[in-house]
């Protein structure tokens, strides 16, 4: 799948010229506050990721897109599918989740691009069941999570992070029943 695109949003595979916009993103102690343990990443820990997004769609044919922002061309962050490797309590499963910028909060983005993301796993890739994990107190993440439909699933403490999560879940049928 190439790209996705919404009223604001296009939503892409990644290019070399995203990573040092990428790797603002993730040196932000912000942004990073409820990502794993906290840390912020460098470049080259955030070129391992982009790598690990790009072989995950050439493995499942989905994947986090880079999100950019339609009028000024501005890589704003991503979101999209994947599988939540970081929780293997929650496996198998297909999560939907978004990383912006700082200066991309607020605005709707996250909500946009994400529910672009989530009609192409259950429409176009025929999913049954998807979730999203935030970690407990986040909740901007966990109001994009209702605006998506999911419900509250499970909370559980991540073995890799040892923080406490909760897990939101939306099956096709619900998806379906929501979209009318």
């Amino acid at each position: 799948m190439g790209e996705l695109e919404t009223e604001r949003l296009i939503l892409r595979r990644w290019r070399d010229s995203d990573l040092p916009h990428l790797a603002a993103v993730n040196a932000d102690p912000d942004v990073m506050r409820w990502i794993g343990d906290g840390s912020t990443w460098d470049e080259d820990r955030t070129r391992d990721g982009i790598r690990r997004m790009e072989a995950l769609w050439e493995a499942e044919s989905f994947g986090l897109y880079a999100v950019e922002i339609r009028a000024t061309g501005e890589l704003a962050g991503f979101t999209g599918l994947s599988v939540p490797l970081f929780l293997p309590e929650v496996l198998p499963a297909v999560e939907i989740g978004w990383r912006l910028g700082r200066r991309h909060w607020g605005r709707g983005y996250a909500t946009e691009a994400a529910v672009a993301s989530l009609r192409y796993g259950i429409r176009t890739r025929g999913l049954d069941r998807v979730i999203s994990v935030a970690q407990t107190g986040n909740t901007a993440s966990e109001r994009v999570m209702h605006k998506l439909g999911m419900r509250l699933d499970r909370e559980l403490v991540s073995s890799s992070s040892g923080r406490p999560v909760r897990v939101y879940a939306i099956t096709a049928e619900e998806y379906a029943a929501a979209a009318g």
